[in-house]
């Protein structure tokens, strides 16, 4: 009898123990922070990550002219700020060298179509090929295939939606937008960026040549988010943040 019972208080503590480490090890790994990229799944465009860290992403359109990008390219440099940059397929094929730069500076290359055409004005099969000959111009011009596609103007229709969905690209538009392409002076730049971020925004800049305060704004705009606390990364970075939950305009 006594051994029967040391058999049961030992099945019993060994349960115990066992509970106690399952706790310890799921603990454990609510901790971690992944930082492996793992596309949305969900059938829509993010527009803004939801997440408890101060975390937050610039991206910016270039679709034309080099001056403008090269001088945001020296600020982001300087400032160790990493960037998601969206470039139409043609303007890749015209300018690989750029294309090269931004990733060898540690910078995420995305899509932003191949002719930087309204794809609520395009069929179903044009859609779909403007999507493949854009990642396939930015593949030959930088060596990486993009995973994300920001539509150009921002519009967006059920048929882009599918195609985007159909070939593995996850949409992505903006919750920030100081409307710098317009030109309004760096300064309303600055203040329409600052009144509106915080944690899992994604910020829309420009980096082509007609955005022309863009760049004198672009190191006030980092600096004083820093001293907010927040720290930039590049969008794969915030969608891939374990703590995040995709918001999603569908």
């Amino acid at each position: 009898m006594i051994w029967i019972f040391n058999i049961r208080k030992a099945k019993n503590l060994l349960l115990i123990l066992l509970a106690a480490f399952i706790a310890a090890l799921i603990l454990y790994i609510q901790k971690q922070d992944i930082s492996v990229f793992v596309p949305v799944r969900e059938h829509g465009a993010l527009a803004h990550v939801e997440t408890s860290q101060k975390r937050l992403a610039l991206t910016f359109d270039s679709n034309w002219g080099t001056n403008q990008i090269q001088t945001i390219l020296e600020t982001l440099k300087s400032e160790k700020i990493k960037a998601t940059f969206f470039f139409s397929g043609e303007w890749a094929e015209r300018h690989p060298e750029l294309v090269r730069r931004a990733i060898r500076d540690g910078h995420e290359v995305e899509s932003q179509g191949m002719r930087h055409e309204d794809y609520t004005q395009l069929s179903t099969q044009q859609i779909r090929r403007d999507l493949l000959l854009s990642a396939d111009a930015i593949f030959k011009a930088g060596g990486v295939r993009p995973v994300l596609i920001r539509p150009p103007y921002g519009k967006i229709s059920t048929d882009f939606l599918n195609q985007a969905s159909a070939l593995q690209l996850q949409p992505v538009l903006w919750n920030v937008y100081p409307h710098d392409d317009a030109n309004p002076g760096y300064a309303e730049i600055v203040r329409n960026v600052l009144r509106t971020a915080g944690k899992g925004s994604i910020i829309r800049l420009h980096a082509s040549d007609s955005a022309k305060q863009t760049d004198r704004a672009l190191p006030l705009i980092i600096r004083e988010l820093e001293n907010r606390g927040f720290t930039f990364v590049t969008l794969q970075g915030l969608i891939s943040d374990s703590k995040s939950r995709e918001h999603l305009l569908n």
